[in-house]
């Protein structure tokens, strides 16, 4: 790990290797959710609800898991926010997450999400398997980004 990587700001470094075209199982993987309000899919109060989660995970001795956190847009209005965690949050929504999910890793800036996610689409579709969700993973803040030099998104999709 580079000083750079090492001195991050408040996002981890992240490797795409570890998870570009990846197949995996999870069972029982805890999560906390909460609810982002968005106008025509942008997140107006992310900030506000990233911090709420830090805070209460913070508060319950918890760890955010490899810096996951998975966006899920239900509406024009409305995106899930899924924080991956060691342990169970109180004052939170705690659920788990078990299944198959396929990942594909994406760089670029936020206007191309749309074609990435009909890349991801068909990714799917040509790997065999039946797509039940698609999750977005914003793998680090903007400011992060821009010390990185690299925006990645991950697609996780849980498929059957």
């Amino acid at each position: 790990m580079t000083k750079a990587e090492n001195d991050f700001e408040c996002c981890p470094p992240f490797h795409p290797s570890q998870w570009d075209g990846k197949t995996f199982e999870w069972e029982n993987k805890k999560f906390i959710k909460d609810t982002v309000f968005t106008l025509f899919y942008m997140p107006v109060n992310f900030g506000a609800v990233m911090k709420r989660s830090s805070v209460a995970i913070e508060k319950s001795n918890s760890k955010v898991l490899d810096g996951m956190w998975l966006a899920e847009h239900t509406s024009l209005w409305n995106m899930n926010l899924y924080t991956a965690v060691d342990r169970e949050v109180t004052d939170s929504e705690n659920i788990a997450m078990s299944g198959k999910y396929i990942s594909r890793v994406y760089e670029g800036t936020f206007k191309e999400v749309g074609a990435w996610d009909k890349d991801f689409k068909h990714y799917v579709q040509e790997s065999g398997n039946i797509l039940l969700k698609t999750y977005q993973w914003y793998t680090t803040c903007p400011k992060c980004a821009k010390k990185y030099g690299k925006n990645y998104v991950v697609f996780v999709g849980q498929v059957q």
